[in-house]
């Protein structure tokens, strides 16, 4: 199943339709979406590595658009939804210090969680809830998701043939290492938050 699974991906990452997917994964992550854009991103630039440096040009692009959308959930349905929620628990006042202490470290906690495997989509929210600057959230945003999407093109552009060959080999444990990190970050955020 994980082979026709790997199969199945492969042909849409070769196929016309395979851009406006991974747009739609990418702003799709940044907002509300669990899966994250490497698992579109991967497999096209191992499909065509000529367009490599495109395809993480258009995964950072609409993942910092995802990420707009998402600062503006947290920005307009924060007052409405979470904080009667807090008020009534006697957490708004331990909310307010914590949006004191996120913005002040702002730009560093979006940049790291925009590079590593951490959920961004709840960095997007938390910034527009705690009221992060725009501007701070933007260049951070803008810097992490770019650094994370052409690291990914540019190694994969550069060892294309060796990885691909190492993932269809081993393609139980990429698979177990990838749902780990992905498990591990939405762990992360039970902890760090």
């Amino acid at each position: 199943m994980l082979r026709r699974l790997y199969d199945w991906t492969m042909d849409l990452a070769a196929s016309r339709h395979a851009p406006h997917a991974l747009a739609a994964i990418s702003f799709a992550e940044s907002s509300f979406f669990p899966i994250p854009p490497d698992t579109l991103l991967i497999p096209m630039v191992l499909a065509e590595r000529r367009k490599a440096w495109w395809y993480a040009t258009l995964c950072t692009i609409a993942s910092v658009i995802g990420g707009f959308a998402g600062y503006f959930i947290g920005a307009v349905l924060f007052e409405e939804l979470a904080r009667p929620l807090l008020d009534f628990y006697g957490y708004g006042t331990k909310f307010d210090t914590f949006a004191a202490r996120y913005n002040e470290w702002g730009a560093w906690i979006v940049f790291i969680a925009g590079v590593t495997p951490f959920p961004y989509k709840v960095i997007t929210i938390a910034s527009g809830a705690t009221g992060l600057p725009l501007p701070v959230f933007s260049v951070a945003s803008v810097l992490a998701r770019g650094l994370r999407f052409f690291l990914v093109a540019g190694l994969l552009y550069w060892l294309g043939p060796p990885i691909r060959d190492f993932i269809e080999r081993r393609l139980g444990l990429v698979f177990t290492v990838a749902m780990v990190l992905l498990v591990g970050g939405f762990a992360l955020v039970k902890y760090v938050l």
